[in-house]
């Protein structure tokens, strides 16, 4: 061995023992960083935007006479969107207007001859006794005759005539009674479609009523309102077109209400619990912008088993794919309404699961709706007060009077 190789030994010794020594204090580090850090944390960029999009459909159909909303415009709860001919539906109103005015006025008669048929029902009784006297008096006479008539003071034919007299007035007893009898069957009759209730609440009229209800809502379900704040998207209608109830116009996109489904593969669940802090960024805004959020809840299942065509996994050659499992994300109202998303957007999410007091899945129903509107509510207020319109129109009483 040369002296020039004898003297390189120990320097590449040296370095070597350098570089061992460099990766040893780097895998410790990593190590460290590991179980210290990195451990305490779930990531995934397979993290997109997610919100509720409303969908417009009519409750009737009609041809479209107006679009008052267009794609990216802001609306209000309640705003009109869509207008609808309303000519049809008007004339519909019209008739159960008038045919409820008909069915009160002819409610309110049944009530007034309740008075006239007592008073007839008095004129019959008044009938009963005067017969009744009448055969009283017949008796009497046919009495004094019979006694008399043994002795040839009173002829067989002035008997005769006083015995037809009693049978006359009998028959007209009878006769009487049968008519008095009748008119309090009237009577009760007529009361028994009045008593316990008053010409607005009547079942007649309250049928006539919620014919009037269906033609108003009609009549105004024409109007095709906003049922929450939001963005107009996908807007597919278009002027003079024949819509059917239920077809799909438009949508509206409430995004100051969005949140993050998050995919985490099936191995980093294990501690990621309801609760738990996630840091988010938007590609849209860069690491600049980070939200906060919290863990809301954990999905039912894979997305793999909602597919519309699920996996076989029990049929031909099999190869293992890592599932995912989306994690709902809710985030901060005012961090949202400060730096707007939209849905669909990527997103990076952190979850520190350092605490894991949480649960896995929610073990208690929802207190609160996800989601309503009082839009549709105020239309059938709306309807109630047009029926106690009309009907005090027929009435002749005050519409508060009908409260």
């Amino acid at each position: 061995m040369s002296t020039h190789a004898r003297t390189l030994n120990p320097q590449r010794r040296k370095a070597l023992t350098l570089v061992a020594a460099a990766v040893a204090v780097a895998g410790l580090a990593w190590g460290g960083y590991e179980w210290l850090v990195a451990s305490h944390y779930e990531t995934t960029d397979n993290a997109y935007v997610q919100g509720n999009v409303i969908q417009i459909t009519p409750q009737v159909g009609g041809t479209v006479q107006a679009i008052l909303a267009d794609e990216t415009d802001f609306v209000k709860a309640g705003q009109p969107l869509v207008q609808l001919d309303p000519a049809d539906a008007r004339v519909a109103l019209e008739q159960a207007e008038a045919g409820l005015a008909q069915t009160v006025r002819q409610v309110r008669t049944l009530y007034a001859n309740n008075a006239s048929l007592a008073a007839q029902v008095n004129l019959r009784d008044a009938d009963v006794a005067r017969a009744q006297t009448d055969v009283e008096r017949a008796q009497q006479d046919l009495a004094r005759r019979q006694t008399v008539a043994a002795n040839g003071a009173v002829s067989k034919e002035e008997l005769s005539h006083a015995q037809a007299q009693v049978a006359a007035a009998r028959s007209a007893l009878a006769a009487a009674q049968a008519a008095a009898v009748a008119a309090r069957e009237q009577l009760a009759s007529n009361r028994a479609m009045t008593d316990g209730t008053t010409v607005a609440q009547h079942p007649s009229v309250q049928v006539a009523a919620a014919k009037v209800r269906e033609a108003w809502l009609a009549d105004k379900r024409g109007s095709l309102l906003a049922p929450a704040d939001g963005y107009v998207a996908r807007r597919t209608v278009q002027v003079g077109q024949r819509v059917a109830a239920g077809s799909p116009l438009m949508s509206i996109v409430p995004l100051q209400q969005v949140w993050v489904d998050a995919n985490f593969k099936e191995g980093q669940l294990t501690n990621i619990r309801i609760g738990q802090p996630v840091e988010l960024t938007a590609d849209v805004y860069g690491k600049k912008v980070v939200y906060r959020g919290t863990v809301a809840g954990l999905g039912a299942g894979t997305g793999s088993a909602f597919a519309l065509l699920p996996a076989q996994n029990a049929t031909g050659n099999w190869i293992k794919v890592v599932q995912r499992v989306p994690v709902r994300v809710a985030l901060d109202p005012a961090q949202v309404a400060e730096h707007p998303l939209r849905v669909g957007l990527s997103m990076y999410a952190t979850v520190d699961v350092t605490s894991k007091d949480g649960k896995a899945l929610a073990d208690a129903p929802r207190v609160a709706p996800v989601a309503q509107t009082q839009v549709y509510s105020q239309l059938e207020r709306e309807a109630d007060t047009e029926v106690r319109r009309v009907i005090a129109a027929n009435t002749g009483t005050k519409l508060a009077q009908l409260h």
